[in-house]
């Protein structure tokens, strides 16, 4: 079996995984991250986004040979050493732009890889950039709130996740 090697949440990481292992797999299983959800396992639903290397991406889509050497970020990654939580985490708890939280991760990591891009969109291009992100619960109303409040707030010089 290959070993891999990356930075994950800023810590240096490896393991032993089949040349099949998922990223998102080789997170939950191996080290533990469980913050990333599997929702579909067909990369429509974008509950396992993860920043690799600053972009986002549907960790079930990706093998976890193909991040060697990447930097990795996951929503356990975010908030700040000391618990405080990141400004869109933060967003997303004032908007009340959650209910059962299971796409939330999702969500707040591809929101995040939105302001690093885009860093005041419009309602339309939030509500495009979320096309991939499946919610069952909220209608998306108070999660495009959410992110428009981090967009406009005072917390975002602290957006990027790396």
């Amino acid at each position: 079996m290959p070993k891999v090697s990356m930075t994950v949440n800023g810590k240096a990481v490896s393991g032993d995984v089949e040349t099949r292992t998922l990223l998102v797999e080789f997170l939950r299983e191996t080290l533990r991250l469980t913050g990333t959800h599997v929702g579909c396992d067909t990369s429509q639903c974008g509950a396992c986004v993860v920043h690799v290397n600053g972009d986002s991406v549907k960790s079930c889509t990706m093998l976890a040979v193909q991040a060697e050497g990447a930097k990795v970020v996951t929503i356990e990654g975010l908030a700040a050493a000391d618990g405080t939580l990141h400004p869109m985490q933060e967003a997303f708890r004032e908007h009340h732009a959650l209910q059962c939280g299971f796409c939330t991760p999702g969500m707040v990591m591809s929101a995040v890889d939105l302001l690093q891009k885009n860093p005041h969109p419009s309602e339309p291009q939030i509500r495009e950039w979320l096309e991939g992100n499946l919610c069952r619960c909220t209608g998306y109303h108070n999660i495009v709130k959410a992110i428009a409040a981090c967009a406009a707030g005072a917390g975002t010089a602290r957006v990027a996740a790396e």
